[in-house]
């Protein structure tokens, strides 16, 4: 089990830490190309102005340590005047007019560094994270099939087979609680509970911690985690309650167990990761802004969520990811799903991830593969801004790695067992093997 303590003080405020991430200027001076390449292949809607901060960056840093310089010897000589006139009270009238342009210029001085400090700290939260040498520019690569297609004997859609058989209510959902929004009922509420039993037994069987997080966090954990209010096309992400708004709903447990190590040094198992697995409630605002997403269960503003989550040493970050894929591919390959693993491209990355895969499986009713899991390496870009570290084996304190994976994202399981394991002629679902235990043994709903 993970050991932790605090190490700042509790009288800090909580919201003005989340403001001031441990920035690394230096390194991304030395990694300046790179940076820029990364906000290119992104194809981030504030590129060019982003590039431009990023290129002033050098100038605004070679000015800090000469402004500090300036600063500490207006103040020695503010020091040295104000001891003279201890000493010696008839040289006031000619000391204190010094004394205070002294002051007027700390004054500018100290300012100028403020607003150089902010710009630095400004430029450095709004950069996205480096690219891995392997992620593609703009396609995703397919790097893996699992399972072979599925023989289909129907022409229906999720929607249809679910309301037809009474699992599914969509209309006095949209009245409860407007668009985007469903009932699951009967056995189809049972195969969500199945789904999130079943993933959450094997997580804990690849010994991730099982974890109960909080669906509403503070904002500033929400934009530490790389969640924004708004997306790139300008859509609500986030729901925001609380007096002032400053509280928000988590689009994923993602967010409160990567807030579980903030503000904390951690001392990792002996293999150098330590792993959790989180159910929450998800809640996206733009749920019901796609098309025919809206649909159905495929895009919806209120899912339950099975996330599983990494801290580790940096030199075991590519392992873990890995390692996160391989669990995910062994999910939907024991559902019998036939499916595809991508290496997504730079324009499809959020600015943590470093690298991300993604898993798509076929869905009939789309006539197209869904989304149905992703995997990211977010290096050190979350741990910077909660402030998550541990110490290596010189006992320096590092800021660790974070990754995050989706164990199982629920509707859209549900979405493709229904439309592919459905039976025209006796109307009935059958039920992948691994689920028939957590479904009381029932074969087929």
């Amino acid at each position: 089990m993970i050991t932790i303590r605090r190490h700042l003080s509790d009288t800090h405020s909580l919201r003005n830490l989340l403001r001031k991430p441990a920035t690394d200027i230096k390194f991304v001076l030395k990694n300046h190309e790179l940076y820029k390449e990364s906000i290119w292949k992104r194809k981030l809607i504030n590129t060019d102005s982003l590039v431009k901060e990023l290129d002033e960056l050098p100038q605004i840093y070679g000015r800090l340590s000469p402004l500090e310089h300036d600063i500490n010897q207006i103040q020695r000589n503010r020091n040295q005047l104000e001891s003279q006139i201890k000493t010696s009270k008839n040289q006031l009238p000619v000391l204190l007019p010094q004394i205070q342009e002294l002051k007027s210029k700390f004054k500018i001085l100290q300012k100028e560094k403020s607003d150089l400090s902010s710009r630095l700290e400004s430029t450095y939260t709004s950069l996205p994270n480096l690219l891995h040498p392997s992620v593609p520019e703009t396609e995703p690569e397919i790097v893996k099939w699992i399972n072979k297609p599925i023989k289909i004997n129907h022409n229906s859609n999720h929607v249809d087979i679910m309301v037809k058989k009474g699992f599914l209510d969509l209309e006095q959902a949209s009245i409860t609680s407007g668009t985007s929004s469903y009932y699951l009922i009967g056995e189809a509420a049972m195969l969500e509970r199945a789904l999130i039993n079943y993933s959450i037994d094997m997580a804990q069987k690849h010994n991730f911690t099982f974890v109960l997080p909080p669906s509403l966090t503070r904002l500033g954990m929400i934009e530490a985690c790389g969640f924004t209010p708004r997306d790139m096309n300008g859509e609500e992400q986030i729901y925001k309650t609380g007096k002032e708004n400053d509280m928000g709903l988590v689009a994923t447990a993602e967010i409160t167990l990567a807030a579980m190590g903030y503000n904390k040094i951690m001392n990792l198992p002996k293999n150098n990761i330590q792993k959790y697995v989180g159910l929450s409630r998800s809640y996206r605002a733009e749920a019901g802004a796609r098309g025919k997403d809206t649909k159905g269960l495929y895009r919806v503003h209120e899912f339950s969520k099975v996330e599983l989550f990494c801290w580790c040493e940096p030199q075991v970050g590519d392992e873990v990811l890995e390692s996160l894929k391989q669990f995910q591919i062994d999910i939907i390959q024991s559902l019998g799903l036939y499916g595809k693993v991508l290496n997504m491209p730079a324009n499809d990355l959020g600015n943590p991830a470093y690298k991300k895969y993604d898993i798509e499986v076929w869905m009939p009713g789309r006539e197209s593969f869904g989304e149905v899991s992703s995997a990211s390496n977010c290096r050190d870009f979350q741990s910077r801004r909660l402030n998550s570290r541990f110490r290596d084996g010189d006992d320096k304190l590092k800021y660790l790695y974070t990754l995050n994976g989706t164990a199982m994202a629920v509707p859209r399981v549900v979405v493709a067992i229904v439309e592919n394991f459905y039976d025209e002629a006796t109307n009935m679902i059958k039920i992948p093997k691994p689920l028939i235990p957590y479904m009381q043994q029932k074969e087929y709903i």
